[in-house]
């Protein structure tokens, strides 16, 4: 059985770690109250703009936006929405997971070929993917120390450039999905050419009438962009929202099990110093009796 003194120090040791812990869950869960305000309040905006630019994109004949053309995807991007920050639970290894499972199952012969390139937004996925040898476009780790609609579309252009001028023929986005503090799902969508209406889609377009001043031609190519740019700043806020709930309940489990370990330790303090205790007083009735045998 361990001594005192080695006990003592464990559960002194457990004992910081708990309240690091704890503060760490608390610290989290004023972070993601702000974080979950701001994805709920972009969400009806980035929903209702899809459906606007679905709904008029569906009825033109002829659209020449460059964001829409479908290209044999022989270079590919993937963009990954990882945190900066660990002590996340599999947070960021569940995102990098489904980005490589992507990649190995739709763009195995890019892969081979050399031409999957990779965005990280976040510090996990950047080193990652850079430990082995992908093509690391650029360094975003900063966005998430302000964290706004203006410094996600300057990522957002870059990589809209970079298709217009061939760079990328496809580019997917990988970004964790926020529902509650203790449920967060993978979504794993292609931003880049933009995916068409689908059939209900273009059904429910042709039901709505709007009134459209300059064109709709016009109008969809001043859209387009914008929903590009909205849909990966949603999929970032998504991302930070989901990352601190994931911290929350990691660091309340993290709690609760130093809680269980701690009652463990002291069982086992209590437990030594009782044997201890034994010890001693069997050693004085010892040492008593052999006085009194002498005598």
């Amino acid at each position: 059985m361990a001594n005192l003194k080695e006990v003592r120090n464990r559960i002194k040791s457990v004992s910081s770690t708990q309240q690091i812990t704890k503060a760490m869950k608390m610290v989290s869960a004023a972070k993601l109250k702000r974080a979950t305000n701001a994805i709920i309040q972009l969400r009806p905006y980035a929903s209702k703009l899809k459906d606007l630019l679905a709904n008029l994109s569906a009825s033109l004949e002829d659209n020449t936006s460059p964001y829409l053309q479908e290209r044999e995807p022989v270079r590919v991007l993937v963009v990954v929405v990882s945190s900066n920050r660990g002590l996340a639970g599999a947070f960021n290894a569940n995102v990098i997971k489904t980005a490589n499972n992507l990649i190995a199952e739709k763009y195995p012969k890019q892969l081979s070929a050399g031409n999957v390139s990779i965005v990280a937004i976040g510090k996990k996925a950047q080193e990652f993917y850079q430990r082995r040898k992908y093509n690391v476009i650029g360094n975003n780790n900063d966005l998430y120390s302000d964290l706004n609609f203006e410094n996600a579309s300057k990522i957002t252009e870059a990589i809209m450039q970079g298709f217009v001028n061939g760079d990328y023929d496809r580019v997917e986005l990988v970004y964790n999905h926020f529902r509650n503090a203790a449920v967060q799902y993978l979504i794993a969508e292609q931003l880049l050419p933009v995916p068409k209406a689908e059939k209900k889609e273009e059904i429910k377009a042709a039901n709505v009438d709007y009134i459209l001043e300059p064109s709709q031609q016009e109008i969809v190519e001043q859209l387009i962009p914008k929903n590009i740019k909205i849909q990966l700043y949603r999929a970032v806020l998504d991302s930070n929202a989901s990352e601190h709930g994931a911290r929350m309940t990691a660091m309340d489990k993290a709690t609760e099990n130093a809680g269980e370990l701690l009652k463990s330790l002291k069982l086992s303090y209590n437990q030594a110093r009782q044997a201890a205790i034994t010890t001693e007083l069997t050693e004085i009735v010892s040492g008593a009796a052999a006085l009194s045998g002498g005598n």
